[in-house]
């Protein structure tokens, strides 16, 4: 809701009354200039902000995105004039101030905070009464054609008019006294106000001195920030058609090599560019090492990396706690080196993600943060309270489209990131051999079966393509129909879910499974196999 700012127009002084002509020293009272007419207020228009979309369910997606231009700030009101008094008008004959039982109005114009009081009267018919006037105002002059004084009609023959006698006398005294104390206020406030601004002591009350050096605890998270951020990248990347998009990474070793999220540099891994920018500005063309489309993480390696390289710490993903304290670094929309800060707010959450450009998703058991993530962060580090990383931001979950980003979705408080555990071992991989390894149990899983577990395919290949007799599933007896509902000790809903509990072992390792087969339940040991590279 936006608010207008009104100005309210200052109204018109009314005229001043006529004073009888008595001669008065010239520095007995002020000059005042005239001026014209106060000019009316300008309203201003205050821009009013778009409406919020409507939320709406929206699927899991991946991250890289470009910011949009903030909107203009709306311009300040401008100030109102204050009003200039109105020049006299021509002289008109004198009211009958004696007949008049309601004295003039004093104009606002020559108001002061308590009027000089009079002097003390003499006899009746003494010269001294009423005190003269100060001397006419230069506005009163006639307009220089050699008037009378100011406010004194003139005869017809153009001489002033002899003075009336009554109650007009000492209202015009009144008027005179009130306004020679007007003059000699205006007269004191600018004198006190020229000494004060030449004055030596100034009555200025000045803020408290700011401390020559303010530490920030290398613990807390301005501290945590700026130890990671020179290790921190922002990731162009674009292919031969032009098409590309903007990521984040972070230095895994002082060799140059930087991990990141396959979706972010899968447009240039064939044939594009890619390059790195580190927070100084200082930019690298970088080549892909290799590059898992399952577990969405890929390696690259600096062409010419720069001395001094400071690797990130890896955490262990294993011991985070739920209520853990989460910094996550990268380029939402672009906006290289932002730090935001939440919690870890779940463990394990099955998510399968996809960057909209291919049919193949990626798995991963992740940990969620309310840590604010956006499109761009993809590839970043999460950090602890510690500053060691404990996973890479990959995807969000979105409420909509619409808003900030060129009509993209952002963050909602879901975001959910690789735990480092799993991206270290992926990243091993590709530095070594350029392919990644996958454990598997050798089974075709129903991805669109709505059961309380995993079910194994009982249609759309031969029995042996469905459960390969040789693989680790066949070994321990498991059959097409048969529903996986835990691994590991851990419960399984769903498809994803159980391929994504899967990748979260090493292959060789043995794990225990329980299925169920016409209701009833079978636990079995199975020694997880290996895939090399993607299908």
């Amino acid at each position: 809701m936006s608010t207008e700012n009104e100005g309210t127009a200052a109204p018109t002084p009314p005229a001043a009354p006529p004073a009888p002509p008595v001669a008065a020293p010239v520095d007995a009272a002020p000059s005042v200039p005239s001026g014209p007419a106060a000019s009316a207020p300008v309203e201003p228009v205050t821009q009013q902000l778009p409406p919020t979309p409507a939320p709406g369910a929206e699927p899991t997606q991946q991250l890289p995105q470009t910011p949009a231009a903030p909107p203009a700030a709306a311009q300040p009101p401008a100030p109102a004039q204050p009003a200039a008094p109105v020049q006299a008008p021509a002289p008109a004959p004198a009211p009958a101030y004696a007949e008049s039982p309601v004295p003039p109005v004093t104009p606002a114009y020559a108001e002061a905070p308590a009027p000089a009081p009079a002097p003390a009267p003499q006899a009746l018919g003494a010269e001294g009464w009423p005190p003269p006037p100060p001397a006419a105002p230069a506005y009163g002059a006639g307009d220089g054609h050699g008037g009378g004084a100011w406010g004194v009609p003139l005869a017809t023959d153009g001489a002033p008019q002899p003075k009336r006698k009554g109650k007009g006398g000492l209202i015009a005294g009144v008027l005179a006294a009130a306004l020679l104390a007007g003059g000699v206020g205006g007269g004191v406030g600018y004198w006190a106000a020229n000494r004060s601004g030449n004055a030596s002591g100034s009555t200025t009350v000045s803020a408290g001195n700011t401390p020559k050096d303010l530490k920030r605890d290398a613990g807390s998270v301005a501290g945590l920030a700026a130890g990671a951020l020179p290790s921190v990248v922002t990731i162009e990347a674009s292919a031969g058609d032009g098409e590309g998009g903007t990521g984040t990474g972070f230095v895994y070793d002082q060799q140059g090599h930087i991990l990141t999220n396959n979706h972010v540099v899968a447009s240039a891994a064939n044939g594009g560019k890619l390059s790195a920018t580190f927070s100084d500005g200082k930019k690298y063309e970088a080549e892909v090492v290799g590059r898992a489309q399952g577990y969405d993480v890929a390696v690259l390696k600096l062409k010419n990396p720069p001395s001094g390289l400071k690797p990130l710490p890896l955490g262990d993903s294993d011991k985070v706690a739920v209520g853990d304290s989460t910094i996550a670094i990268g380029a939402p929309f672009g906006l290289s080196n932002t730090v935001t800060t939440g919690i870890v707010s779940a463990k394990n959450r099955p998510v399968a993600s996809g960057d909209g450009s291919s049919g193949k998703n990626s798995y991963m058991s992740a940990l969620q943060t309310d840590a604010s993530i956006n499109p761009g962060n993809s590839g970043g580090p999460l950090l602890d309270s510690r500053g060691a990383v404990i996973g890479i931001n990959s995807a969000i979950q979105s409420a909509g489209n619409g808003g900030f980003g060129g009509g993209q979705a952002g963050s909602i408080g879901l975001g959910f990131a690789i735990p480092v555990n799993q991206a270290k071992n992926v990243a091993e991989s590709l530095i070594k051999t350029g392919k990644p390894v996958y454990p598997v149990i050798s089974v075709s899983v129903d991805l669109a079966a709505k059961s309380d577990g995993a079910k194994i395919s009982e249609t759309g290949a031969s029995a042996n393509e469905l459960v390969d007799p040789n693989g680790p599933a066949g070994k321990a007896g498991l059959k097409p129909g048969d529903i996986i509902t835990e691994l590991g000790g851990k419960p399984i809903d769903s498809g994803p879910t159980l391929i994504s509990e899967i990748w979260t072992y090493k292959p060789g390792d043995t794990v225990k499974l329980t299925y169920l087969r016409g209701g009833k339940p079978t636990t079995v040991d199975i020694t997880l196999g290996s895939r090399v590279g993607d299908k």
